[in-house]
């Protein structure tokens, strides 16, 4: 495994839970000599991939991380309309909305739109959560074909609740729900007592491809209001596929969804 392989491994340690990061729990989280993980740590920190704390012998992110992922979210056309559209569904219904990306098997947030609600799901850009458990992650997933599912979970699945797909193929019969129905749904999966309903966007002609999402508690949600969320997400899936020349929003099937103004949506 080469340098850059492991950078991105130590990068990918960062978690809400995880924001420092010592040698010795690089060297045992990545089975790397302890030796070499301080120089790789060390490395990093000089190019600005890491800043040095307060904790002894300890590491957080560094600034270099943040300056690009400002740039990527200031030049990413299609996340800024994803946003805008986001805005508007979040305004509607009062819920927490998110922009996210796939990364690998993880979900990367890129941005969030808090809702009104007494009551808020946060999670911050720049959290992770995995890919298979979630409705962003399943959302994108869903656009990748199955052989390549598989060969992105080669040990399986470590599932962090029984709502959750809890082997390869639970998470395979999942997305072949999701690419029928044009939207993912995680019921108290990753986060205990939380809803989530995402759908997929992607830009034909740059490859970029983000998830808009709402989250909300299970426990204040109705029939009616859960409904009403998805008609707003898929016709800002139907609008954005559209601009963007996303293909899978041109079936048939989604026809109907094909957007109002937003008032007439609201």
């Amino acid at each position: 495994m080469n340098s850059v392989d492991n950078i991105a491994r130590v990068l990918r340690l960062f978690t809400p839970e995880r924001s420092v990061l010592s040698v010795t729990e690089v060297a045992q989280l990545l089975s790397l000599p302890k030796s070499s993980s301080s120089r790789l740590l060390k490395a990093m920190a000089e190019s600005g991939l890491l800043s040095s704390t307060d904790a002894a012998a300890g590491y957080g992110v560094g600034n270099l991380v943040f300056e690009t992922a400002r740039r990527h979210r200031v030049n990413s056309t299609l996340s800024v309309a994803a946003d805008e559209q986001l805005a508007r569904i979040v305004k509607a219904t009062g819920h927490t909305g998110y922009i996210a990306m796939l990364d690998g098997v993880d979900v990367l947030g890129l941005r969030m739109r808090p809702g009104s609600r007494p009551l808020r799901v946060v999670t911050s850009p720049g959290d992770r959560l995995p890919a298979f458990c979630s409705s962003t992650g399943r959302a994108m997933l869903a656009r990748l074909d199955d052989a390549t599912v598989r060969g992105r979970y080669p040990a399986g699945l470590q599932p962090p609740s029984p709502n959750a797909p809890q082997t390869v193929d639970d998470l395979i019969a999942a997305l072949a729900v999701v690419r029928e129905k044009g939207w993912s749904q995680a019921t108290d999966e990753s986060l205990p007592g939380v809803e989530s309903l995402a759908v997929c966007v992607e830009d034909r002609e740059s490859g970029e491809r983000v998830a808009l999402c709402i989250s909300y508690s299970v426990a204040m949600i109705s029939a009616n209001e859960k409904s009403r969320i998805v008609t707003l997400l898929m016709r800002a899936g139907c609008e954005l596929g559209l601009k963007f020349d996303d293909e899978c929003w041109a079936a048939a099937r989604f026809a109907a969804f094909a957007a109002p103004s937003w008032n007439e949506a609201a």
